[in-house]
């Protein structure tokens, strides 16, 4: 199993609440769509950032497969304009 833990930033003047409940209504309901994703959830962060998405993976390959998949690539069009930074971990578990 792959756990995925990525914390993000907004750019200046997006809304945060707003912004999560989007990021969150486009990427948790690909659990169960695309395969190998186990888990999926986002949350609003604190201290230096604005949200966090944890997810779990069956192996890396799944992973891999999900960064390309077309209904992830879809679901970012919703929100990727307002995003500033991103810091990524994965791990084996």
């Amino acid at each position: 199993m792959v756990k995925h833990i990525v914390l993000y930033t907004l750019k200046e003047g997006v809304n945060k609440e707003e912004a999560v409940s989007i990021v969150k209504a486009q990427l948790e309901p690909l659990v169960g769509v695309i395969p190998g994703l186990l888990h999926m959830e986002i949350r609003a962060a604190y201290n230096g950032m604005d949200y966090a998405l944890y997810s779990e993976f069956e192996s890396r390959e799944a992973l891999a497969n999900y960064a390309g998949h077309p209904a992830h690539l879809a679901a970012k069009e919703h929100f990727w304009n307002f995003l500033d930074t991103r810091v990524c971990a994965d791990y084996d578990l």
